[in-house]
């Protein structure tokens, strides 16, 4: 039995694990010490005002696991979702001043890890804008609503979306251009065109209108959402469908492939869609994938107060993208190897080389991660880590300072011009080699590295309880709760502090499912190359 679960650790923490081949005898776990500047390197600099956060489409936060552990259940393995996580950060990169409206940034951390204590190399992509949101500028929009009016959404959920949709409407701009869809048994055409300022008045009596009944037709519901978008499409303009949900399909065509395979087709000609999943009910992965595949957002909703949260404060940017079509791509050094990234879903690669090809990047709304968290959903735009594994044998390497090289080129959605960046990362210290304190470029890579210890920790209890290893799943969270509160107390930050609430709660959940089960201390899991 655990012959058997260590090699399955294995397998799992192969992709979600640091262990430097040049240190895999590490003592224990080692909070991150201060960030060690570079020699010679420049000063650092702040984020700076406009600094604002890019994250990807997709998943906009990680509401699900959360909700499951509120409800004192234990998250199956695979339920968080890295980049709803990583989402939920905000991460101050330095100054955007790349000239660009979406800037790339690649910082190097070097530690030992929060759980077992073994090396850790990490190269952090960021991605930073210099647009202020107040200042956006965008081209008009064609935006169609489809709002699902099933009977399961009577009550505080339908007056929650009406309340959300009048005031996303404040946030629309002359020559915005809305179509108001419903859909239930079947869908129907509320408002099939109508100006966001001039016919405010007839916009805001069919929102009012909005009544609950009925079963869930998802798929007529979108394919006619989609229909409206793509007669309107005018080169110049903005084209989107927001489609909210707080069930599974019971009506009409019921099979998520049919959902996605609609998406993608619609995403091919511009028109993209972003979800908007409210309550307990509905297809989670339906709603995240058809985001994906769509160039859009995916936000969950456990509360239904928290629909109106979001289209007040994310209709500004969840609508809009900053860049379509956007390909990263990593290079490492001769002296390392590539292990895996995270933080993304759309990661490909071998051992020298990695590329993630991303549909869409959008502005987050939180612009400093010292900001209060509000109403529960935290937002800030994160970012990708890909992990590193020194080689042992350096005698080959020509430039031995050279970690990787990241690059990303993007189309920009208000030209169409193909742009491109690039970044080399550059270590003061040999590959292999862990600093007593550790190494980072700044404090954001500092960040970034508990952000992955906690996704990781995370993932192996969900994974050990799931094998019936519920003391072991406890020891793996004492032990990150043990470094995380060691960090917090000279690195205070909102959203690594419920992040530690949820390690807390994860604990008692698994505490009182097995009370009597011992402890034990995680085994050492990280393979050696």
């Amino acid at each position: 039995m655990r012959a058997s679960l260590l090699s399955l650790l294995a397998a799992l923490v192969m992709l979600a694990g640091c262990n430097d081949a040049g240190d895999a005898g590490a003592a224990g776990p080692a909070s991150p010490g201060p960030a060690q500047p570079a020699p010679n390197a420049p000063p650092p600099v702040s984020a700076g005002p406009g600094a604002t956060g890019v994250g990807q489409g997709g998943a906009q936060d990680f509401g699900l696991f959360r909700q499951i552990l509120d409800a004192g259940q234990i998250p199956a393995p695979g339920t968080l979702d890295p980049v709803g996580f990583f989402a939920e950060h905000k991460l101050d990169f330095p100054a955007a001043d790349c000239g660009d409206e979406v800037c790339l940034h690649g910082l190097l951390g070097v530690q030992r890890n929060l759980i077992t204590g073994a090396g850790c190399t990490v190269v952090q992509i960021g991605l930073n804008s210099p647009i202020r949101l107040e200042n956006l500028e965008r081209p008009p929009m064609d935006l169609v609503l489809a709002i699902d009016t099933s009977g399961s959404m009577r009550g505080v959920a339908i007056d929650a979306v009406r309340r959300g949709l009048l005031r996303m409407l404040d946030a629309l701009q002359p020559g915005d251009r809305v179509a108001l869809v419903t859909y239930a048994d079947q869908a129907a055409v509320a408002i099939a065109e109508a100006d966001a300022v001039e016919d405010r008045e007839a916009l805001e009596a069919a929102i009012e209108g909005l009544l609950a009944r009925g079963a869930t037709n998802l798929y007529d519901g979108l394919y006619t959402a989609f229909g409206l978008a793509e007669r309107w499409r005018t080169p110049g303009r903005q084209s989107r469908v927001v489609l909210l949900s707080d069930g599974v399909a019971t009506a009409g065509l019921e099979q998520p492939a049919r959902l996605k395979a609609l998406a993608e087709a619609y995403a091919r000609l511009g028109v993209g869609i972003t979800t908007i999943g409210v309550g307990t009910d509905f297809d989670v992965d339906t709603m995240r994938e058809l985001s994906e595949v769509g160039a859009g957002n995916f936000y969950f909703l456990d509360d239904p107060a928290a629909v109106e949260e979001v289209f007040v404060d994310e209709v500004a940017t969840f609508l809009v993208p900053v860049a379509l079509d956007v390909e990263i791509d990593v290079q490492v050094g001769q002296g390392y190897l590539l292990r895996g990234a995270y933080g993304t879903n759309a990661w490909e690669g071998g051992l020298r080389a990695g590329r993630a090809d991303i549909p869409s990047l959008f502005l987050a709304g939180r612009q400093q991660a010292a900001a209060p968290i509000e109403d529960g959903r935290r937002g800030g735009g994160g970012g990708i880590i890909v992990e590193l594994m020194p080689l042992r044998d350096q005698s080959g390497v020509r430039e031995r300072e050279l970690v990787g090289t990241v690059s990303m080129t993007w189309t920009d959605p208000m030209t169409g011009d193909r742009l491109e960046q690039s970044t080399r990362i550059i270590s003061p210290h040999a590959a292999g080699e862990l600093p007593e304190q550790g190494f980072f470029t700044n404090a954001t890579v500092e960040k970034g590295f508990v952000m992955l210890n906690l996704l990781v920790g995370f993932q192996l209890a969900s994974q050990l309880a799931y094998d019936a290893d519920v003391g072991t799943a406890i020891g793996v969270l004492d032990a990150l709760r043990m470094e995380v509160r060691r960090w917090l107390q000279g690195n205070p930050d909102p959203d690594i502090e419920d992040d530690l609430r949820y390690v807390d709660l994860f604990i008692s959940v698994l505490q009182r499912q097995q009370s009597q089960t011992p402890v034990s201390r995680p085994p050492e899991p990280w393979p050696v190359d």
